[in-house]
């Protein structure tokens, strides 16, 4: 099952819990506008290349489109539509006003020079720019790029449209980027996790966390976990894992990731496969890499009493019911992940006042933002005795199918 049609089963469950008739689920359904593009270069060896991009539009109800753009061989059109739909949900949950959208251009990073991602980011925005904009549709990073690359995206839009900051989030600073942007998904994981085990009666101290994906979300997540006194014995990436039962130290960790680029061969711990914290026995599991890890052939085998979803779309519907059985709690993506776009919420209005926010304030509005949306959905899912995720995605898809209709069909 890919992305797109695992978010559409979540989708309907909520839907049928909500009572939504057919006319605004169709509606709700279906993306807005999906532009796919082709993107030749001329690479910095000489050779020609030529790349598929994509940008998909699912709704803009609550306000401009919103989502990542990533940057990966895997990337196709199915699995920008699903991550679209999910941006419109999530979105939704944490109440910012935007809609949801996805973007991606299919390429191996390590096989492109700097050069050549500039030419190829730069393409692909004179090939997208009339459908982007401060108040169309506003890319932020994702998998495989960065602030470097929004800085491209912000520049090229702009020698377009005239001087645009607010076309982007996730820019440098200097660019108008915000305070606070950079590990803000992993701090939302952090404010959300520990409120989900204070509500259980622990602190984090001495909870161990696994964590499958040691880039922007899960290296900055890790810190924030350490900092809040529990123990990660377990991290990998692509290239393999290291497992500690004791605990890693993550700062030492760090630096020799930022030094390998991997996290395997780290002499503070065991090797690990890249799949094995997957299954290994710990408190917390945090897939915080690409969708689709857990399915129902690893299910029975996952020994964490919560799931954390720092990735976007980890869990497949299938595993997700044998998961509920099993008794684990899964903390969905829609509502975890999220701190990124609200603090991408944040840099947009910044940009729009042309006015920068201090770090402390961005932190404490992050995390009001991220309490408010947890208390939400922990309602609903208690007061329907239903899981987190369908309580998560009841909550989004009504307000979302209540701007719709409001609006007018």
């Amino acid at each position: 099952m890919n992305t797109f049609e695992a978010t559409n089963e979540y989708f309907r469950k909520a839907s049928h819990l909500l009572g939504l008739n057919q006319r605004v689920q169709a509606l709700l359904l279906n993306p807005s506008r999906e532009v796919k593009v082709s993107i030749p270069i001329e690479r910095e060896d000489g050779t020609l290349a030529n790349f598929v991009g994509y940008r998909i539009q699912h709704n803009n109800s609550r306000g401009p489109f919103k989502g990542g753009l990533r940057y990966h061989q895997l990337v196709d059109a199915e699995e920008v539509k699903g991550l679209a739909s999910l941006m419109t949900w999530k979105t939704a949950v944490v109440d910012v006003p935007f809609g949801g959208a996805k973007g991606g251009i299919a390429c191996n990073v390590k096989e492109l020079s700097e050069r050549d991602l500039e030419i190829l980011t730069r393409r692909f925005v004179h090939q997208i720019q009339e459908f982007i904009g401060p108040t169309k549709d506003i890319p932020a990073p994702d998998v495989n790029t960065n602030a470097q690359i929004m800085a491209w995206i912000m520049d090229e839009y702009s020698r377009i449209e005239g001087y645009s900051p607010a076309v982007v989030t996730g820019k440098p600073l200097e660019l108008g980027g915000s305070p606070g942007r950079e590990d803000a998904t992993g701090h939302g994981c952090a404010i959300i996790i520990e409120r989900y085990f204070r509500d259980q009666g622990k602190s984090l101290k001495g909870i161990r966390f696994a964590i499958q994906g040691f880039g922007n979300v899960g290296s900055h997540l890790a810190r924030y976990l350490e900092k809040l006194g529990a123990s990660i014995i377990a991290v990998s990436n692509s290239g393999g894992g290291v497992f500690n039962p004791k605990g890693l130290n993550i700062g030492e960790l760090w630096e020799y990731y930022k030094n390998q680029k991997t996290v395997a061969g780290f002499p503070g711990g065991a090797s690990l496969t890249s799949d094995g914290t997957l299954t290994l026995e710990c408190d917390c599991l945090v897939p915080a890499a690409l969708g689709g890890v857990i399915t129902k052939e690893n299910a029975s085998r996952i020994k964490a009493k919560v799931i954390l979803e720092a990735a976007n779309a980890p869990v497949d519907p299938e595993a997700d019911e044998i998961l509920e059985k099993q008794g684990v709690v899964i903390i969905p993506d829609i509502l975890a992940n999220a701190g990124g776009v609200v603090v991408s919420y944040f840099e947009w209005v910044q940009n729009l006042q042309s006015f920068r926010w201090a770090l402390d304030q961005v932190t404490a509005e992050l995390r009001k933002v991220m309490i408010k949306a947890y208390e939400s959905v922990m309602q609903i899912a208690t007061t329907k005795k239903i899981s987190l995720r369908t309580a998560a995605f009841a909550l989004g898809v009504g307000r979302v199918a209540k701007a719709l209709t409001m609006r007018g069909i």
